[in-house]
């Protein structure tokens, strides 16, 4: 047998196999594209439209249901009951703080009355207490003095301090006392002292007595 001839019909068949192969791959990409246009493929894969369908809107009116709006409107009242509680806490708390502080003031002012009652003036620690003014348009026109107290001995002291207002004559309009307490040594304190009188007629502070117990 020719080894050419043979070659020949062997390449005449491969290229009859290969256009068969073309035929029968054509034929199932045809049979594809029919099956996605008509729905009927039972295989379950998904299926295509070429366009898209728009959402029914006629049944949208643009408001939230009533069930969502109650909701947030509850939401809403209950973070405005919040605040306000917190507020009210808050305010309560700032009152009692101030009522504290008054009391502990006129606790300490008792005790410094009660201290300087049998004491001749000027008592033993006037030398360890001065007393500057302040501008009465810091104070809104009431006369206030500061003192300042200042502990000079080695050992834990408590002091009582006595201040008169005299008016023009001399004379004691008021008197106030101001007592602080447990001064370690060399420790200083400055309360304030107000007046009680309206700003006319102008009084002149005095400090009177000082009594360190």
């Amino acid at each position: 047998m020719n080894p050419t001839s043979t070659r020949a019909r062997r390449s005449v068949r491969a290229r009859a196999v290969t256009a068969a192969v073309a035929v029968v791959v054509t034929g199932l990409g045809a049979a594809g594209l029919v099956s996605c246009d008509t729905g009927n493929d039972d295989t379950g894969g998904p299926t295509f439209s070429e366009r898209p369908t728009a959402p029914d809107t006629a049944g949208f009116s643009g408001e939230l249901p009533s069930s969502v709006a109650s909701s947030a409107a509850e939401v809403v009242e209950s973070a405005r009951a919040s605040a306000s509680s917190a507020a009210a806490s808050a305010s309560a708390r700032e009152a009692e703080r101030k009522a504290s502080i008054g009391a502990e003031i006129e606790r300490t002012r008792q005790q410094a009355e009660d201290e300087l009652k049998d004491v001749k003036a000027p008592g033993n620690a006037l030398n360890e207490v001065a007393m500057t003014g302040k501008p009465r348009a810091d104070t809104g026109g009431v006369l206030t003095v500061v003192l300042n107290i200042t502990n000079k001995t080695d050992e834990e002291a408590s002091y009582a301090v006595q201040v008169d207002f005299l008016d023009a004559s001399g004379n004691v309009v008021e008197t106030q006392f101001v007592g602080v307490e447990d001064l370690e040594p060399g420790e200083r304190q400055q309360p304030l002292v107000i007046s009680r009188q309206p700003p006319e007629p102008v009084l002149t502070p005095r400090l009177t007595k000082a009594q360190r117990y």
